[in-house]
Order: structure tokens, then C-alpha cells, then sequence
């Protein structure tokens, strides 16, 4: 491992990691960070919404572009777009996504069930850029099906320069626990990086799990809604230094707010403030009264709006 190469990574999440909340991590932390997912076939049909997702901000140093689909072609073609985007440092490959949408147009976790079809993708994809290529995919389909050493193998083979693990299987979604048995055999067969994915929601845990798998790089998923400052936590832990300090509230919702005003000039305000009603929900986890504060949150229709109930917010634990 290099020094350069980052430790820790944040999880490529449809509707959350979008430009806005990748800036707020990447500025707290040198990581990883993914876009959410782009459709290989929206791009090659010129797709605007899913050329927008490709956009890196300045503080991503480590910046890839996760793309789908099942057609050599297309996928090639998809890649060669994401290698010219300003920022991006790798194409990432998607073949671990379980929404049943996905699965069923052959795409995502569908091909861990069709190796020689994966790895013709990922050749493909290989070939045609100059930027590493990466495979994202999971412990296999189910518990019958546990093909991801087998599934690793191929990827490296077809000319994948680093893989990503999830230690689930297709059918248990997001349930159940992390088989980190899994993603230590993944690592033991291969001799590219591996990154793990599943259950890694605090400093402990990826400490646990890096001691455990032997991986080379630890990703945080859904533990990091409404908190970046886990994901910087955890990449201080994985390199032996001391936590970052986490905000108090009002530097908590002052993060909110920055990546609101930064999602609303991206796709614009009243989108922008739909999604911040989610978002701002998840910055208050675990504060008192936070039932309120959400039902507050939930009316927000614009910036006023949202920067008025951060204001009363804070007025109202004050005072």
C-alpha cells in the first residue's frame, strides 16, 4: 500500500453521497469517495441527469465514478465519458446493487451469477481506459451461493486493479451481519486491494475489522447519514491518530446548512430542499426534542425555510 492510497472510503449511496455531502467528507478527511450510481446506457443515450452525477468537487482527491450494466459496449463507452471528467480518478464497476430494479435488468448483484459475463465486462471496461478500474460486488447471492473468492479471482484476472467487498449476501439486503470471514478470503486470494464494505460503523469497527480481514481499505455506508464526521473518526483511527473532535449542535447544523446551499446551486432549490428535509433528519439523530425538530424540518420549502429552522433550532436549545 502506498501512502498516497486512502484508508478509508465512503460508500457510493443512491440519494445521499451525491456532490454536496461527498464535499462535506472529502473536506474533513483524505478519503475515497464514489458518485452514486450512473446507468451506463443513460450516459451513452445522453442522459443529462446522469452526466450531472459524474460531477467531482475540488476536495475529492480520490474520486471515482461508479457506473451499471450488463453490455460490454455500452459499459466501455460509459467509462471512457467518466475517465474525462475533471477529478476522476478510477472507474468503478457495480455488481453487488440488490434493488430488485437493478437485479432484474441483469445488472448490479445479478452478475455474480454469470462470472465469464462479469469478467467480459470488466476486460472490457479495463481495456478501454487508462484510469484503474474496480469492482464493487458482495459475499454472493445467497447462502447457497457464497461464489465471492471464485468471483474476486475472475475480476483480477480480467484487469481489475483493486475490489471492493460487501459481506452480505444478495438476499439479505442490508440485514443479518457482516460475514468478515468472507472479505478475509477475498483478500487472502487476491493481490490487489481490497476495500470492506458491511458494518463498519464506528473507529472500532473498522479497527476490528482491519485486524480481522486484513483489507486494505475500510468503506462507512449508512452510519455515515447525517454524521461525516464519522468517516474522518474513522480514517484518524485506521492511521494511529487521535479523533478528529466531533461539533456540538450548532457546528453539526452549520455543516447541514453548507451542504444544502451547496446541493441547492448543484440541482437546484426546491430539489435541493426536498432532500435536505432527509438529510437535516439525520443531522439530528440523537438530539433531545428531535421529534420536534424533524416535524419543523419536514415543512421546509426553500433556503429561508431551511436556514430559518436551523436558526430556530438552535434558538430553541438555547434558550
Amino acid at each position: 500500500m502506498t501512502n498516497d492510497r486512502p484508508v478509508t472510503a465512503l460508500a457510493p449511496m443512491a440519494g445521499v453521497t451525491d456532490f454536496a455531502f461527498r464535499e462535506v467528507c472529502a473536506q474533513l478527511a483524505d478519503i475515497a469517495t464514489t458518485t452514486e450510481m450512473v446507468s451506463a446506457k443513460g450516459l451513452c443515450y445522453g442522459d443529462r441527469k446522469s452526466n450531472k452525477l459524474m460531477r467531482i468537487a475540488e476536495a475529492e482527491r480520490h474520486a471515482s465514478v461508479q457506473l451499471f450494466g450488463s453490455e460490454p459496449e455500452t459499459l466501455a463507452k460509459a467509462a471512457e465519458m467518466a475517465a474525462r471528467i475533471p477529478g476522476v480518478t478510477a472507474v468503478d464497476l457495480n455488481m453487488g446493487c440488490p434493488v430488485p430494479k437493478i437485479v432484474s435488468a441483469g445488472d448490479g448483484c445479478a452478475l455474480m451469477r454469470d462470472i465469464p459475463k462479469a469478467a467480459a465486462l470488466t476486460r472490457a471496461v479495463a481495456d478501454a481506459v487508462s484510469i484503474p478500474v474496480t469492482v464493487k460486488f458482495r459475499k454472493g447471492w445467497d447462502k447457497g451461493s457464497v461464489n465471492c473468492v471464485e468471483f474476486a479471482k475472475a475480476m483480477e484476472q480480467s484487469g481489475a486493479a483493486g475490489l471492493c467487498v460487501h459481506g452480505r449476501t444478495r438476499t439479505q439486503l442490508y440485514g443479518g451481519v457482516c460475514d468478515f470471514d468472507a472479505i478475509a478470503a477475498v483478500k487472502r486470494a487476491v493481490a490487489i486491494p481490497v476495500t470492506a464494505s458491511g458494518d463498519i460503523d464506528s473507529p472500532e469497527a473498522a479497527l476490528r475489522c482491519r485486524n480481522y480481514t486484513g483489507a486494505d481499505c475500510f468503506m462507512v455506508g449508512r452510519a455515515a447519514f447525517g454524521n461525516p464526521w464519522l468517516v474522518a473518526g474513522v480514517d484518524a483511527a485506521l492511521r494511529g491518530l487521535p479523533p478528529p473532535p466531533v461539533p456540538n449542535l450548532a457546528g453539526r447544523l452549520d455543516a447541514a446548512k453548507r451542504q444544502i446551499l451547496r446541493a441547492a446551486k448543484d440541482k437546484g432549490e426546491r430539489v435541493a430542499c426536498l432532500e435536505a428535509r432527509r438529510h437535516l433528519s439525520w443531522y439530528l439523530r440523537g438530539v433531545t426534542r428531535a421529534a420536534l425538530f424533524r416535524a419543523w424540518v419536514m415543512k421546509i420549502e426553500n433556503i429561508k425555510d431551511a436556514e430559518r429552522v436551523i436558526h430556530d433550532i438552535l434558538e430553541y436549545v438555547s434558550g
